[in-house]
């Protein structure tokens, strides 16, 4: 049953591999100069330095080809991974013999429905999980330098590919053990989707569209939730004069103190604690349209007792987050497949 199975899968194996291989070469060509330029930048810094040598490293890098557009595929491979598998290799598994009727005959032999449908499940499942892992792992060890930088000195620069820390939507998905989740759900979900509508071009579009629901839906309403966000108030003049605050938006960049912190809300408050919606015009120059802030904007807005309030989930918070998140995914992926049992146990030949 093993056996035949795997002949089965080997078109999909093979072409996971190849890519997998070529997503390997890609990383070890680039990969050493990334970084030599990372420890160049960083050598010999101390304390506070560390973080400006950190910013100054990220900020030549966007410059620098090829490696944003090697971040960016390395983040968007590992992100539609979980995706594709669950269209091409979930929702095709079942609904593939359903369609073809080749159930009856598998059924007649002595392999039991149950042992059928799990050696399936086992074996495709589990090549699934280790392909995605393989992407991610791949991908932390070739983008270490630039997670090191950001922790050093915050996601840098803002609107940039490197303006995410760990717990960002888009790396927190691709990093740690969460692709292990999202692999399993993601084939879990396409093998049910298969099973129910036993349509293979209909189930491939229901999986699509219910993964792409959820990869939105989970960093959205979910994640911030996971544990109760922590909130501080940070005033001066400092912090309103650098660039831990977006003068155009009146929003914090990041947290003093902590570099890698997700700020789910943040914005001005006054000495009452209400909501600032525009920088004082006592604080602007006559250029207001071009450059809105004075060089003592920071000074001017800390004098009329303005603070900023910012609602977080610490950096520190990433492992059990991790933890949480990979274990919804999993129990929901365990669930589908009881359903594909159920479902299969019910069908007659």
């Amino acid at each position: 049953m093993i056996r035949f199975t795997w002949l089965q899968f080997r078109v999909q194996a093979t072409v996971a591999l190849a890519a997998l291989l070529a997503f390997a070469v890609l990383l070890a060509v680039t990969g050493p100069r990334l970084a030599s330029l990372y420890a160049d930048a960083i050598r010999g810094c101390q304390g506070a330095g560390c973080a400006n040598a950190a910013n100054t490293f990220l900020s030549r890098l966007t410059i620098t080809s090829p490696y944003p557009a090697v971040y960016e595929v390395g983040v968007a491979l590992t992100l539609a991974a979980p995706a594709i598998i669950g269209v091409f290799w979930g929702a095709p598994l079942i609904a593939r013999e359903l369609d073809n009727r080749t159930l009856a005959l598998a059924w007649t032999q002595s392999v039991t429905r149950t042992r059928w449908l799990m050696v399936k499940l086992a074996l495709t499942g589990l090549a699934a999980m280790a392909v995605t892992e393989a992407l991610a792992l791949l991908r932390a060890w070739w983008s270490d330098p630039i997670s090191n930088a950001i922790g050093r000195g915050g996601p840098y620069p803002f609107g940039s590919v490197f303006d995410q820390g760990r717990l960002g939507s888009f790396i927190f998905a691709t990093s740690g053990i969460t692709p292990l989740g999202y692999a399993a759900f993601g084939f879990a979900l396409g093998t049910a989707a298969g099973v129910l509508i036993r349509r293979v071009v209909p189930a491939m579009a229901v999986t699509l569209a219910i993964f792409a629901v959820v990869q939105v839906a989970i960093p959205v309403w979910a994640r911030p939730h996971f544990l109760p966000p922590d909130r501080t108030v940070v005033s001066g003049p400092s912090f309103f004069a650098s660039t831990a605050m977006s003068v155009g938006t009146l929003t914090a960049s990041i947290v003093p103190g902590q570099p890698e912190a997700w700020i789910l809300a943040s914005g001005p408050i006054n000495a009452a604690g209400k909501p600032v919606g525009a920088i004082p015009n006592a604080c602007l120059v006559p250029s207001a349209a071009q450059k809105p802030a004075s060089p003592d904007l920071g000074a001017c807005m800390a004098s009329r007792g303005i603070e900023e309030a910012i609602t977080y989930q610490p950096g520190g918070r990433y492992w059990p987050f991790q933890w949480m998140e990979t274990g919804i995914f999993l129990a929901a992926a365990l669930a589908l497949a009881c359903i594909c049992f159920w479902r299969l146990g019910r069908r007659r030949t």
